[in-house]
């Protein structure tokens, strides 16, 4: 089995880096190289595209949240690096789902599931979830089932 075409895209833009000689961009890109590659020792198997989304979305999210922590902590120089590093790992996530677009799955789960009320909001979720698979963030779906979910 060969690796993911989105580790290929990973690969190239390193070896692209490197030619560019610019270090900031190499080192974010090693480190989702690591990340990937830490998963793939762990689980003892290649992974798929979707493996290796998952796993850059919970990177973003980890990034996203230390940027707000140095924001609150008046932290601008950090705070800027790691806006920097989230760019680069933004550029391999598939592009955020609009309001009216995740309305319209959220919607859609819950006509599946015959959801009634907020006491459904789990098997809401679980349909759901997939079907946004890292193009918005779980918070944000998880929100709008609760709203939609109460109203």
């Amino acid at each position: 089995m060969a690796p993911s075409e989105l580790q290929g895209r990973i690969k190239a833009e390193v070896i692209a880096a490197m030619k560019a000689k610019d270090k900031e961009r190499l080192g974010v890109l090693r480190m989702l190289q690591a990340a990937v590659k830490q998963v793939e020792v762990d689980e003892r198997r290649e992974l798929a595209d979707a493996d290796v989304l998952k796993i850059l979305g919970s990177y973003a999210r980890k990034v996203r949240d230390q940027i707000k922590s140095y924001g609150e902590g008046g932290r601008d120089d950090l705070k800027a690096q790691a806006e920097a590093e989230l760019a680069v790992v933004t550029e391999f996530l598939p592009a955020e789902l609009d309001a009216a677009a995740l309305e319209k799955l959220v919607q859609e789960a819950i006509a599946e599931c015959g959801a009634a009320g907020p006491a459904d909001m789990g098997k809401v979720m679980k349909t759901v979830l997939p079907k946004v698979a890292g193009r918005a963030d779980g918070g944000r779906v998880s929100s709008l089932v609760k709203r939609m979910l109460a109203g």
